[in-house]
């Protein structure tokens, strides 16, 4: 039997798309039963599709197959990153797609936007790994437009188009993504832009303190003061700024030269092998995205049962993407575990939140204090497979 919980997020979604087929373009006029619509308008269009795909939402159980595959194939998009980086040990993949209930929960029981968010951000990531930068920036936007925290991995990646292709370079990246969302927005621009943007956008949105995961040890005033809001983001805006200065940006010249033409700079690294770069600028990549996610996560307001999954797949390679000795796997694993135990607490306690903090704390000291990836040099073409790639990236 499914159980009652399973159709509130999902019809609530569904009633927010009917809105839209029923010709309402005013953003604000499209509600459910869970409140008004509070994401983008690629939300709108894709679950829309899985609208009249499951007869006006009726057929739940076909959804849950749907999002059975669509947890089968973000498996495979996350795996083939982390094959790409050759960093985590495969034993812990495992405990990726079998030990999670919480994770299956979110996919294939609740039917959140979330995973959807997810799984194209990470074939976004696939394509960066794959040198196809504006398809990767598409698909980014494209995310975004789903649920806006992806907005987490945003900083990270500017970080890596200005030291791919310099200030100048990367603009028509960025246009790339903003031109997207204009586009998927236009419809309820054109009627209403005021409400359109801020629904979709509305980043000082309070969050309920009962559904909170990470803050449960605050007394309730603090967890809705805005001084406390302010705090967390200064907190994560530092965190970015010590993290680009000191772990993201390793070359001995000054951060400013990421303004430069890349062929203007000095090289970040000596010459390597093929094989070599392939695998340490995929593991560099992966690391800045992942990384910046990360901060985002441990300064969030407050983290939801669904938000499990903006990172979840992340944590094995934030753990063993520094330098590891066979000594240090078992606490790692360790680690994953009470990270999940802390998810799968119902409702959260102040030992499940603070358990939490803490192990986020000991990731990010670990982060800090251990040897990041490298980054390397893009100029130097070794071979001919290797030109051809720098070639796609244009």
């Amino acid at each position: 039997r499914r159980p009652a919980d399973t159709e509130i997020d999902w019809k609530a979604y569904m009633q927010e798309v009917e809105g839209f087929a029923n010709g309402t373009l005013d953003y604000t006029q499209l509600k459910g039963d869970t409140g008004p619509l509070v994401y983008p308008a690629g939300f709108v269009y894709i679950f829309l599709g899985l609208y009249y795909a499951t007869g006006r939402g009726s057929d739940i159980r076909l959804a849950q197959y749907l999002f059975a595959g669509l947890y089968l194939l973000n498996l495979l998009l996350v795996f083939r990153i982390y094959c790409r980086t050759n960093k985590v040990p495969p034993y812990v993949f495992f405990f990726m797609c079998c030990a999670s209930y919480r994770i299956h929960s979110i996919f294939v029981l609740r039917l959140f936007n979330d995973p959807v968010a997810m799984a194209i951000l990470f074939l976004a990531i696939n394509l960066f790994l794959e040198e196809r930068w504006s398809w990767g920036c598409l698909l980014f936007s494209l995310a975004v437009s789903v649920k806006m925290n992806i907005l987490l991995f945003a900083p990270g990646l500017l970080f890596l188009l200005l030291q791919r292709f310099g200030l100048l370079g990367c603009i028509p990246k960025l246009c790339i993504c903003a031109l997207l969302q204009v586009v998927l927005g236009l419809p309820f621009l054109l009627v209403n832009p005021v409400g359109y943007l801020m629904r979709s956008f509305d980043l000082g949105r309070q969050f309920q303190f009962k559904w909170t995961v990470n803050w449960r040890f605050l007394p309730e005033e603090v967890f809705q003061n805005r001084v406390f809001h302010a705090a967390l983001l200064l907190a994560h805006l530092a965190g970015l700024g010590l993290f680009a200065l000191h772990r993201w940006h390793s070359s001995k010249e000054n951060i400013l030269t990421l303004l430069k033409d890349p062929a203007k700079r000095k090289p970040a690294s000596p010459r390597l092998t093929v094989n070599n770069i392939l695998c340490q600028g995929s593991a560099w990549i992966v690391f800045i995205l992942f990384s910046s996610n990360f901060l985002g996560v441990c300064c969030s307001r407050s983290l939801h049962y669904q938000f499990y999954v903006w990172y979840f797949h992340t944590l094995p390679y934030l753990l063993w993407c520094t330098p590891t000795t066979k000594l240090a796997h078992m606490p790692k694993v360790l680690l994953l575990g009470v990270i999940e135990l802390c998810w799968n607490t119902y409702p959260s306690t102040v030992c499940s939140s603070l358990s939490l903090h803490i192990c986020h704390g000991l990731i990010l000291l670990q982060l800090w204090y251990s040897t990041a990836p490298t980054p390397v040099s893009h100029t130097p073409p070794l071979s001919r497979k290797h030109t051809a790639m720098s070639k796609k990236a244009q």
